[in-house]
């Protein structure tokens, strides 16, 4: 089997135990970054990460953690296919002869470049899972005060119809593409840097074949959290915009949403979800890495 098709397959099932371990965490992300402002001297609909939780598994049930997850999911093989093959191809191009170690400067590089493929893949799929997973918080609120006016939709197929037949087309499933971009390329060069480093770290040098299972998943956590290190509010900002009235925009674009979430929550304001979003970063990419190199290392 050719290289390409081994990243394929392997970051395909990569993919799809990050998705089923971190959905829920990502869930609880979502409706922290999207919740509305509140009102002078009224508390926040979510008071944290728990109270979230607690709050829509009590309105919508255990499956309210995993709502939005079909879009990822029926997207996972695509997005691990370029992901993992962009990077995987990338590493060809830098290596010097079959097998050779890259540097980690060199993983960095392919990591941004692999981020860089994603983004295009990524961002009409987020728009479609945080408009499903923002929709139960928003509806309750007024469209004055909210990010998003309360549009219900009944699953990822009709957020996409809707959004092609009213928000311009195809243009608007990428609403969000920069912020994409800033979070994409520097995070995945930041994780994949991390994951190597942290790997030969623990085998004391570039030869990592004998690290154990173990080792993998500790290498994953550390890389999954380093992702998340300085990009975050980028996420914030992408969620934002996702979620935004199409017909009564609250943001004006990228600038607009950072300089507005600064001035009225502050730096704090930049970071809502950061700890649901670590949360599920750390097993979630622990889960990915080690499903990604056990696959690849049965292809041969």
């Amino acid at each position: 089997m050719a290289d390409a098709a081994k990243d394929l397959a392997s970051g395909t099932v990569g993919g799809a135990a990050q998705l089923i371990v971190g959905h829920p965490f990502d869930t609880i992300k979502v409706k922290l970054q999207s919740q509305p402002a509140p009102a002078p001297g009224q508390p926040p609909m979510y008071t944290g990460a728990i109270d979230a939780v607690k709050k829509t598994v009590a309105a919508e049930g255990p499956k309210g953690l995993y709502k939005g997850m079909g879009a990822p999911l029926a997207t996972v093989a695509a997005f691990n296919a370029v992901l993992f093959t962009v990077r995987g191809q990338m590493e060809g191009m830098f290596r010097s002869e079959p097998g050779v170690p890259l540097t980690i400067s060199q993983q960095f590089v392919c990591g941004a470049g692999a981020g860089f493929a994603v983004s295009f893949l990524a961002c009409p799929t987020e728009l479609i899972k945080c408009r499903l997973q923002a929709q139960g918080a928003l509806a309750g609120a007024s469209t004055t005060g909210a990010v998003v006016a309360a549009v219900k939709y009944g699953g990822p197929m009709d957020v996409a119809r809707h959004v092609l037949r009213s928000e311009g087309g195809a243009r608007g499933l990428f609403k969000g593409l920069f912020p994409t971009f800033a979070r994409e390329v520097p995070g995945n060069a930041t994780m994949f840097a991390a994951y190597e480093g942290f790997k030969r770290f623990l085998a004391g040098g570039s030869d990592t074949s004998s690290l154990g299972q173990g080792s993998l998943i500790m290498a994953g956590g550390v890389a999954g959290a380093s992702y998340w290190g300085f990009v975050y509010p980028t996420d914030v900002v992408k969620s934002v915009l996702q979620v935004d009235d199409y017909r009564n925009p609250k943001y004006a674009g990228s600038m607009d949403a950072f300089k507005k979430i600064l001035k009225a929550e502050g730096v704090k304001g930049l970071y809502k979800g950061f700890g649901p979003a670590m949360a599920r970063s750390v097993p979630a990419n622990a889960a990915c890495f080690l499903a990604y190199e056990m696959t690849r290392s049965s292809l041969g």
